[in-house]
């Protein structure tokens, strides 16, 4: 399987959206990243509900909405009727994680489980033949444009163990700080997904840049 690719709108341009997105789905982009913070789980705010809508009315590419919220349990409907393909929840911000993806597939959307930084793998040994993505953030979420943080690879490597040893589908997903220099390393160590935000909407080509991403 090639390594799927999936641009952070985020680092869009909020003003054109629209264009942003067509310019997505024009390219080898597999999928299509969108955050969503509320300002209490991390110290930034972004997109609601009207905008995710928004997205999903241009989107010809699967959204994988990334909740960086407390209690997202409560919303599970309210984002699948907004147009989430995929919801991804923070393991540090769900008490009772393995009712939340159980209601997530209930719901008929794919799910998802992101892990901070500072978050041990060895957390997701009981739940992870639940988690369609496993989500590692290799930032601490909540900006854009920050530095991968190294020990992510070897984070990767052990989620790759996990998944292999317990016969689980997921795949692995890499957010914060990925461009074309950091790549192929978290390829070759286990990533299956790249999220992507500044390196590719930056650039003075995001459809060539998502191609040398796909082509890695």
């Amino acid at each position: 399987m090639s390594t799927l690719i999936a641009p952070s709108i985020l680092s869009g341009d909020f003003a054109h959206l629209a264009k942003d997105i067509e310019m997505l789905n024009n390219s080898d982009a597999d999928r299509i990243h969108v955050d969503i913070m509320d300002g209490v789980f991390v110290p930034n705010m972004s997109f609601g509900f009207p905008v995710l809508k928004a997205i999903k009315k241009y989107a010809s590419k699967p959204l994988d909405v990334h909740l960086m919220i407390i209690q997202p349990e409560r919303y599970i409907s309210r984002f699948k009727e907004a147009g989430a393909d995929t919801l991804i929840v923070h393991l540090e911000a769900c008490t009772h994680l393995h009712n939340t993806l159980l209601a997530i597939k209930k719901a008929e959307m794919q799910a998802g489980v992101a892990i901070n930084p500072h978050t041990a793998i060895n957390n997701l040994e009981a739940i992870i033949l639940e988690i369609d993505q496993l989500l590692i953030m290799s930032v601490n979420p909540g900006f854009g444009g920050q530095k991968l943080i190294e020990p992510t690879y070897r984070k990767i490597e052990l989620a790759r163990n996990l998944i292999e040893r317990s016969g689980a589908k997921t795949i692995i997903g890499i957010d914060g700080g990925v461009d074309l220099t950091n790549a192929p390393k978290l390829i070759a160590v286990g990533a299956d997904l790249l999220v992507s935000g500044s390196s590719i909407f930056k650039s003075e080509n995001p459809i060539q840049t998502i191609a040398q991403l796909k082509a890695l």
